[in-house]
């Protein structure tokens, strides 16, 4: 009876309704599964916005392949309840539960070697966000979901070629409206761009750091009067206060 509760309680745990950022395709080629990635063991959140965590989530696996991409070409982003998508047939947490909104985020980080370099220390920009859609009342999470998990955008033609890590986020905020209830999900993936781009970032945050714990779009109630996540129609700015490049 003992190890039946033990059992059952792991199960719990594993069929909570997270996910893992877990792959990335360029131009609609998948790279494969956690190619190039550095992802956690898990598919637990960050809750703590001062944590190391908030990096490229925790420790756990590191490949050691560099992912080619170039400034202009398609980026897409994987994410699924577990790894390897799905946990069962027609899991409903797969990719991840509706009902964790929220924005999602991709950031850059100029690093020397991709496979090598430490995580810590890094400067950050923004280069894609999805938010809130106030017209659609739609979040950058419900077009992951639509979209079978990926979130895909242009990698900006103005990049300068070289190593960068590549920090894709997403933001729930189904029970942000209690302190350190704000759910954060991230992998880094290791690229290198090639082009003829020369942008040099003015502005840059660092992980932790970008984030305060209290920020308005951290610590929200996202419901609405008539009790619907949607942010009572207003508009939603991601944290940290930093704007998307522009080249």
């Amino acid at each position: 009876m003992k190890f039946s509760n033990i059992a059952a309680l792991a199960f719990a745990i594993s069929a909570e309704a997270h996910c893992i950022f877990q792959e990335v395709s360029v131009n609609g080629q998948r790279q494969g599964s956690l190619v190039g990635l550095r992802a956690p063991n898990d598919n637990n959140p960050v809750y703590d916005v001062n944590s190391q965590d908030m990096i490229c989530q925790k420790q756990g696996r590191t490949s050691d392949k560099v992912i080619s991409i170039k400034a202009g070409d398609e980026t897409g982003a994987y994410f699924g309840h577990i790894i390897g998508g799905a946990q069962f047939a027609n899991d409903p947490d797969n990719p991840i539960a509706p009902s964790h909104k929220g924005p999602v985020t991709a950031w850059l980080a100029k690093v020397d070697n991709a496979a090598t370099a430490s995580k810590t220390g890094l400067k950050w920009f923004k280069i894609w966000e999805d938010t809130f859609n106030p017209s659609s009342r739609k979040w950058g999470v419900d077009n992951m979901i639509s979209n079978q998990g990926w979130v895909k955008f242009q990698m900006p033609q103005c990049i300068a070629p070289g190593d960068y890590l590549m920090r894709v986020e997403i933001l729930a905020l189904h029970s942000a409206k209690t302190n350190m209830g704000a759910q954060f999900y991230m992998s880094c993936a290791q690229i290198r761009i090639s082009g003829s781009g020369s942008f040099t970032p003015s502005q840059t945050v660092s992980f932790p750091g970008a984030y305060k714990q209290n920020d308005p779009s951290i610590l929200v109630n996202i419901y609405g009067p008539m009790g619907q996540p949607d942010n009572g129609g207003k508009p939603y700015n991601a944290p940290g206060n930093v704007a998307v490049i522009k080249c």
